[in-house]
């Protein structure tokens, strides 16, 4: 099983990359708009899940554990393949999702595409009670916005990298500090960027 993956990113496009891991170039598919904006030679690290089919063995890749564990709850829901859940986690968050469930409010899942009335009753029939420690994690916070869940998931791919927790998260504060940008492909570059610098600094 292979769980995540860790390294530069060889090409990219709209919803995928291909990741430099060992010599070999793996193929991820990627929530659009999200993980998906990363750029070649950027240091990417995903959470993953390996889809098998008679046909195919398809990678799909997220910048959260919370993102991998709503993905493999909607594939669990009749009618819900991989590509409708990617859909689905392109357009909400976890906690849009779990919001969603606890308030069974199937209009929301109504708006990606491919998810139809009957589909969306079913998401949150399937999904009641299973997302309850997501939905209490973000009730817990403050109310976040995109910015600061950009932040947690940068903050755990350098951790995946390898850099402790306390390095990385002082180099995503001091990034969004100097003005870096909340999305999260240029705050990973820029926190990436900090703490290189003060690596080569030691020396």
């Amino acid at each position: 099983m292979i769980a995540s993956l860790s390294g530069p990113v060889l090409s990219s496009g709209a919803g995928w990359a291909v990741i430099g891991v060992g010599g070999l170039g793996m193929r991820v598919e990627l929530p659009s708009g999200r993980v998906s904006q990363a750029a070649v030679g950027e240091h990417l690290m995903v959470h993953t899940s390996l889809i098998v089919r008679e046909d195919s063995l398809t990678l799909f890749g997220f910048g959260s554990e919370d993102e991998l564990e709503v993905f493999g709850h909607l594939i669990g829901v009749n009618g819900v393949g991989p590509r409708s859940a990617l859909g689905v986690l392109s357009a909400l968050t976890p906690a849009e999702i779990a919001s969603a469930v606890v308030a069974e409010d199937e209009k929301v899942f109504r708006k990606v595409s491919g998810i139809g009335p009957k589909t969306s009753k079913l998401i949150v029939i399937s999904l009641a009670g299973k997302l309850q420690a997501i939905a209490h994690t973000q009730s817990a916070d403050t109310p976040r916005d995109d910015a600061s869940a950009h932040a947690t998931a940068v903050r755990d791919g350098l951790m995946g990298l390898g850099y402790h927790e306390q390095a990385a998260a002082g180099a995503v504060e001091d990034a969004l500090a100097a003005g870096a940008p909340t999305d999260h492909a240029g705050l990973l570059r820029a926190a990436l960027a900090l703490l290189q610098a003060a690596r080569g600094g030691s020396r």
